[in-house]
């Protein structure tokens, strides 16, 4: 046999069935890869080709070989014939045992076959191609073959073709524990993407028996990969360190979590109503419009290989372009939902698993068009098929790719969305994200989809944008209509018909909402002063200078902590004096002359820049971080100085240091801060603070208070030093409790050290906690600084508290055993002033 060419023939005499065509969707769809099916004429199967045979089902319905090639191929006897449990089937052959092509496989006995499974129908499934590409044979377009006539062909792929660069040296292994909430869907998937680009290195992601390669969004998420799930992360190259250290922090650092709703149908719905998972909670009335939103049409036959390649190519650039326009606007408009969604659909876009599935479409002589279609049509089932929520949800993601391509090849354009009226609850099978987003734009009341799923994208975009979604409504929603109807996205439940008293009480209570709404807001800019008279600074933790706006546009009182590490990241070079200085000024300019205290670089070993080679060690929590680097780069430092000394006004900035964890490290970092001062001739000096992250901080906190001008509290450090847990380990996520009195003690020590010296405030995800929040005030923190979103709460909730009396709930709470205690304690003061303090969305009376 060539080594050029393998060419796979039929292992008996029968009909052969496009795979397309088979009666089972997992076959039909793709799932398990290309092949083509035969429906057999005789009791016997043989090798389509010569190899070893790797797998034998052990109810003898189905085996694998693999040829020396690499590729492996199933054949499946039959349709639903596991349920047979071997009866009716001989296996002529074992694992590890070698074959050569149209030696039998097994026996049957077809009698019984056809009376007790579903189909004779046999699959031959190409499920590993090893890089080959395949092709149909003339005899594989249907009608009766012969046994051993060449029904497919594989080819080795061109090399410009191959996605992944070879590298070479060792490979070196990491094994994680996957620490994503919702595994490792989309938008992770396309962040290890990401990284793998940044780096000059082979990256495999392995999983049990499977493995996918680290630059291919489909293959990752195809790993089914669930929160708790062991992966062994595989890479070689010049960066195989870096590589690994930066996909393991990403995998096991525990992402935000959306908010979940739960994902029950409604008890019951009343005669004419229909039920639907709630996937952003609300309260609408309108008239319900359905929208019907078709593919582009496609020319379905190609006009030559050489051609359609160059179209597709063409028109993945000119989409790619778009995208990066839209995720560019939407972080301007500081919408972080949608800019990450368009990223990870930029990722799909250069997926080399979809590239390579469309243009073998277009070699078996499809046009550009219609070969995206197909692959995304097959992506989609797969990720149906992984029976993961999260991945299906992810479909509309797909089928949004697949509408934007496909509309560079419709002769009239992109389908335009049809007209609706604002204040319209739409009715639709499913949106994309970009439909969601243009649609959004026209101010609908509603939204009701057949399908969908509570963590799509779609109903994450409701959920920031504030719009009653439901989703899995299924197809009894087909032919719904009416003028005046209820979209009650609490209960879970639409109302076409609502009654004249039912129509009035939502009116009534859509009014009441407005008005707390507008309250909210106009209060968002107003001082948090609890009810005892303490003024409370809340400030917003951003990344970057484009959330300086979000923040300032929050109500935020200034910044509380910018992390300067994000101009760092993702680069092959450090930035500039310039390029730092641009950044710093653009945010001072966006809070107007309230306070913004950015963070000095907080980089180590545990986080590797490519242009900053630092050793691998044991612990990299433990290691050269934070404040610890300056002595091994103090030319980075030196640079960033100069940076922040070029803001103006100099008064509006806070220099914060961080991992300190003795005095002697802040004076030297405010030695070097003068120095350049002085050089630059400058009469003005910005204040100079600490971070609070190490026991030693927080116990020496009265001799840092003399060297600083404030400190801040890094709870997530500090929890994670105290109690010697890892917080980066999702097993002891939950244990990591910053209300742990051992860790309460530590903050009563800093701010008790510091009083009268200096405020004390807290950048850590405690400061959004609502009730770790009420606690920390009570302790006597001046500031907390949350994500822009949290400000307007917080301040609400600070509003509610009576600092001084829950202070003298403190000992108490400090002699409690555990974190849990001091929260249901917590729980139970919130309690007794819910009234003043519920937040749950009022129910209307049906």
């Amino acid at each position: 046999m060539s080594s050029s060419k393998l060419t796979l023939v039929a292992p008996a005499t029968g009909i052969v069935t496009l795979l397309s065509d088979v009666p089972d969707p997992v076959f039909a769809g793709g799932t398990l890869g290309e092949g083509i099916a035969l429906d057999p004429l005789e009791p016997v199967l043989h090798a389509p080709c010569d190899g070893e045979v790797v797998q034998c089902a052990k109810t003898r319905h189905a085996l694998t070989l693999k040829t020396e090639q690499g590729v492996e191929v199933l054949i499946h006897l039959g349709l639903d014939t596991v349920e047979l449990q071997g009866q009716g089937i001989e296996l002529n052959v074992a694992v590890g045992q070698r074959v050569k092509t149209g030696e039998p496989l097994c026996c049957f006995d077809p009698e019984l076959l056809a009376e007790r499974a579903r189909s004779l129908i046999t699959p031959l499934v190409v499920t590993d191609d090893a890089g080959w590409r395949l092709r149909l044979e003339a005899n594989a377009t249907g009608g009766y073959v012969e046994r051993g006539a060449a029904l497919m062909s594989l080819t080795p792929a061109a090399a410009s073709d191959t996605a992944t660069t070879e590298r070479t040296g060792p490979w070196q292994e990491r094994r994680v524990t996957l620490a994503l909430e919702a595994g490792l869907h989309a938008r992770p998937a396309a962040r290890v993407r990401a990284i793998v680009k940044r780096h000059d290195a082979e990256v495999r992601l392995g999983h049990g028996d499977a493995e996918a390669r680290g630059d291919s969004v489909s293959a990752l998420m195809n790993l089914g990969l669930a929160e708790g799930s062991e992966v062994v992360l595989h890479a070689r190259g010049e960066d195989t360190q870096a590589v690994l250290a930066a996909i393991a922090e990403l995998l096991t650092t525990p992402e935000g979590a959306e908010p979940q709703q739960e994902a029950t149908m409604p008890a019951s719905v009343a005669e004419g109503e229909f039920a639907g998972l709630v996937a952003s909670p609300g309260l609408a009335i309108g008239p319900l419009v359905t929208l019907s939103l078709p593919l582009p049409a496609v020319p379905y036959d190609g006009r030559g290989e050489a051609v359609e390649r160059e179209d597709l190519r063409a028109a993945l650039e000119r989409v790619g372009r778009f995208l990066e326009n839209a995720r560019e606007q939407a972080e301007r408009q500081g919408q972080r939902a949608e800019a990450d969604i368009f990223e990870a659909h930029l990722a799909w876009l250069d997926d080399p698993g979809l590239l390579e599935s469309a243009t073998a479409r277009i070699e078996a002589g499809r046009s550009a068009g219609q070969a995206w279609r197909e692959a995304l049509d097959d992506e989609a089932e797969q990720l149906r098929a992984t029976g993961n929520a999260l991945l299906a949800g992810r479909v509309a993601d797909l089928r949004d790719l697949q509408r934007h391509v496909m509309a560079e090849f419709a002769e009239a354009g992109a389908a335009p969305l049809p007209d609706v009226p604002e204040g319209a609850i739409l009715v639709a099978d499913d949106l994309s994200p970009s439909q969601f987003v243009d649609l959004a734009e026209r101010g609908p009341a509603g939204l009701c989809l057949k399908a969908g799923g509570t963590t799509s994208h779609v109903a994450i975009l409701a959920r920031a944008r504030g719009i009653p979604c439901l989703v899995a409504m299924g197809e009894a929603l087909e032919d719904v209509s009416g003028e005046h109807a209820v979209l009650d996205a609490h209960a879970g439940r639409l109302e076409p018909a609502p009654d004249e008293a039912r129509l009035a009480a939502v009116r009534e209570a859509l009014r009441r909402d407005a008005e707390r709404r507008e309250v909210e807001r106009a209060e968002a800019f107003e001082p948090a002063v609890t009810r005892d008279g303490r003024e409370i600074e809340v400030a917003a933790n951003i990344g970057d200078s484009s959330e300086a706006r979000l923040a300032a546009e929050s109500g935020a009182d200034g910044v509380g902590l910018m992390r300067s590490e994000f101009l760092f990241l993702g680069r092959d070079t450090a930035p500039d004096e310039a390029e730092q200085c641009h950044e710093y000024q653009t945010s001072l300019t966006a809070l107007g002359g309230k306070p913004v205290i950015i963070r000095t670089l907080d980089i180590g070993a545990d986080k590797q820049l490519p242009y900053l080679r630092l050793p691998e060690v044991p612990n990299p929590a433990l290691g050269v971080r934070g404040v610890r680097l300056w002595h091994d780069q103090p030319a980075l430092l030196d640079t960033q100085l100069h940076a922040l000394l070029g803001v103006v006004p100099l008064d509006a900035l806070r220099i914060m240091v961080p991992m300190v964890s003795e005095v002697g490290e802040l004076a030297w970092v405010r030695e070097r801060l003068e120095a350049i001062a002085v050089e630059r001739g400058l009469t003005e000096r910005p204040r100079l603070g600490a971070m609070v992250e190490v026991p030693s901080a927080a116990l020496c906190a009265a001799n840092l208070a003399e060297q600083a001008d404030f400190l801040s509290i890094g709870t997530n450090d500090l929890t994670q030093y105290a109690l010697a847990m890892d917080r980066e380990d999702p097993r002891l996520a939950a244990r990591a409790d910053v209300l742990h009195p051992g860790v309460l003690r530590l903050i009563q020590a800093t701010v008790e050290g510091a009083a009268g010296r200096c405020p004390v405030g807290v950048c850590g995800a405690a400061a959004g906690d609502p009730l770790a929040a009420s606690l920390l005030v009570a302790m006597g923190v001046d500031e907390l600084s949350v994500e822009p979103a949290r400000v307007a709460a917080i301040k609400a909730s600070i509003r509610r508290l009576d600092a001084a009396s829950l202070a003298r709930e403190l000992p108490d709470l400090l002699a409690m055993p555990d974190a849990a205690s001091v929260r249901r304690r917590l729980a139970e003061i919130h309690e007794s002033v819910s009234d003043a303090t519920t937040t749950t969305p009022e129910r209307i009376p049906s």
